[in-house]
């Protein structure tokens, strides 16, 4: 590299950031390194290593000072709690299942540490995630880890190509047995460090407890469990508690276990049924932003996940104008969540995605109470 361009890091004190930051400066990288302080520290919720949490910040500055780099930390707590906790509690009262990480890399990861790199005239601003960026003709595409396992492209598909041009993903294209090796070989401490796989402000993946933290108890929605036929089986505690797929935490007799189909926000219902109406051969996305490419022409076929975890399923798309795409499955899947991120491969590339709408159970609920209604006034 004939003159040094400067990538600023985001280091979150784990082991994918540290190597992220050392493969940068053995290329010939400027590298400074930042630290994002999203969550206060004196917060009872928050897990003492998780990405956010003070000894995490800890561990990126021992990183940095091993690697010889500068290292900052920014304070994004307000945002944060406006943009990513927010919306978390808010998706959950709405009756969706929202997914937090799409929106914290968005905004945040890839919003305001990019504005601030090139404010301090960085060309780059370089992360510790499992994906690659490549340049394809006049644009730049997101690809999926050569580690499919650890792959996360699913959580960057919303990223823009202005984000995508400025953005380095140096070990893409390794395992996680090579990162650790690497920062074994570099003296860094945290080469055995444990992962977590929950959301870092969420402690032991309890979502209920955060809630009830967050909101009080007071701000939960109560009302009645349904089954989908329009019996009334019993009450719950709030519909913040519940998700699609769910079947903990039902807790009303029944022959067979119930699972959650739906969840009606504005009547406070929790529509209940068996497995089998779980799942669904089509579904439709909102809010739906696309690749260098474009909108993708009806009845593309594509590769769709409907959540992180999913193997993916092959599909036909159809735009359908203002964001929207409906999506149908070559075979069904199973809980199709609102709320969720369902995005499209074309192969390994990110070609789009989008946030999957709330359709299912509630129509066939609906017609099942209009039956019940009928009956009655006969």
């Amino acid at each position: 590299m004939s003159e040094k361009k400067r990538v600023v890091v985001g280091m979150s004190g784990g082991v994918d950031s540290s190597v992220a930051a050392a493969l940068l400066l053995r290329e010939g990288y400027d590298v400074i390194g930042v630290t994002l302080k999203m969550w206060p520290q004196d917060c009872g919720s928050i897990v003492e290593d998780k990405c956010c949490g003070p000894q995490a910040m800890a561990d990126a500055r021992s990183v940095a000072a091993r690697l010889g780099i500068p290292h900052y930390i920014i304070d994004e707590t307000s945002d944060f709690t406006k943009v990513v906790i927010d919306y978390f509690t808010s998706e959950y009262q709405a009756g969706r299942t929202p997914n937090p990480c799409v929106l914290c890399n968005e905004k945040l990861k890839f919003g305001n540490l990019l504005q601030k790199a090139l404010g301090l005239g960085a060309s780059f601003i370089g992360t510790g995630h499992y994906a690659r960026v490549e340049r394809k003709g006049e644009g730049f595409v997101l690809r999926r880890a050569l580690n499919l396992k650890k792959d996360q492209s699913y959580f960057l598909f919303s990223l823009n190509q202005q984000q995508l041009s400025h953005t380095l993903m140096p070990i893409g294209s390794m395992t996680k047995e090579e990162v650790r090796e690497e920062a074994k070989k570099l003296g860094l401490r945290v080469h055995d460090k444990e992962e977590s796989q929950d959301i870092c402000f969420v402690p032991e993946n309890d979502y209920a407890a955060f809630l009830k933290t967050r909101l009080g108890q007071g701000e939960f929605h109560p009302g009645e469990i349904v089954h989908r036929d329009g019996r009334v089986l019993g009450k719950h505690a709030g519909i913040e508690l519940f998700t699609v797929g769910q079947r903990k935490g039902i807790n009303v007799g029944s022959p067979k276990p119930l699972y959650v189909l739906d969840i009606e926000a504005s009547s406070r219902r929790v529509i209940v049924g068996d497995d089998d109406e779980l799942w669904h051969s089509s579904y439709r996305v909102e809010r739906s932003c696309w690749g260098h490419e474009g909108e993708v022409s009806p009845e593309t076929r594509a590769m769709v996940k409907i959540r992180h975890s999913h193997e993916g399923a092959m599909a036909r798309l159809y735009p359908e104008g203002d964001g929207r795409v409906r999506v149908e499955l070559e075979e069904p899947q199973r809980a199709i969540t609102p709320g969720q991120a369902s995005v499209f491969y074309s192969e390994d590339t990110v070609i789009g995605g989008g946030w999957i709408m709330r359709e299912h159970a509630s129509s066939a609920f609906a017609r099942a109470t209009a039956d019940k209604r009928t009956e009655v006034a006969q």
